[in-house]
């Protein structure tokens, strides 16, 4: 399997690698290290390139599968040898902005819970936007108001943002360590990786975060839907 470089690092903006599979078929490579994020849990994927020696491989997306972490390489390059050595470089300003989107989205999904003990129906994000879906039965123009104004306050808390990864039996342990609807947690998980907005937020996690929430900055909710009798959609963006 590959190691995932990110889940303990998520500022780490070049690694080196070695590739152990190939396939031709789908322009993919696997790597034993990576510090791409594969996607997941709301979050795209990275994307950017990988350099062995005088060769560049732009890679356009990467994803994991049973047998590890695949990167796929744009369709107008060759594909390295199972055996080369490589260094990563990742397109940080994606990267980047989309841990500050991430983050946000814990914060948002916090205030929510803390304030209204509302649960998460489900989310999706994009680098400096995304939306989140609540359990929620009445939600107002004014009540966003409320939520936006709740969430600016945590950012500027400039609160430490914490990773652990646990065993499975201590991490369920944690009160509300799921605040999705659906457990999505695969049943066979040995260690659960938590994200930790310290006196705010705990939750199991898989994608990457930002240290400080004072690096979210500002966040605007941009609208707001009804997506159901109980289910409230929740649209933000975050300034550049």
């Amino acid at each position: 399997m590959t190691e995932l470089l990110c889940h303990t690092d998520s500022y780490l903006k070049t690694f080196t690698a070695q590739v152990t599979a190939v396939d031709e078929a789908t322009h993919t490579i696997i790597l034993d290290r990576t510090a791409f994020y594969p996607g997941g849990g709301g979050q795209l994927c990275d994307t950017g390139l990988l350099k062995a020696g005088s060769t560049v491989y732009p890679v356009i997306r990467v994803r994991k599968l049973p047998e590890g972490i695949t990167h796929e390489i744009a369709a107008e390059s060759s594909l390295p040898a199972v055996g080369v050595q490589v260094t990563g470089e990742m397109d940080w300003l994606r990267r980047y902005q989309m841990m500050r989107t991430h983050t946000a989205m814990h914060i948002l999904c916090g205030v929510v819970f803390r304030d209204y003990g509302a649960q998460v129906t489900g989310g999706d994000m994009e680098p400096l936007k995304g939306r989140m879906d609540f359990e929620f039965e009445n939600l107002t123009k004014e009540l966003v108001g409320v939520i936006e104004e709740a969430v600016n306050r945590e950012v500027e808390a400039a609160r430490d943002v914490r990773v652990k990864i646990l065993p499975r039996e201590e991490a369920f342990q944690i009160p509300d360590l799921i605040r999705t609807k659906i457990n999505l947690l695969p049943p066979g998980i040995a260690e659960v990786r938590t994200i930790e907005i310290v006196g705010l937020d705990l939750q199991a996690d898989g994608g990457t975060h930002v240290a400080n929430t004072r690096e979210v900055g500002r966040m605007r909710v941009v609208d707001y839907k009804s997506k159901g009798k109980i289910n409230k959609r929740i649209y933000v963006e975050l300034d550049e």
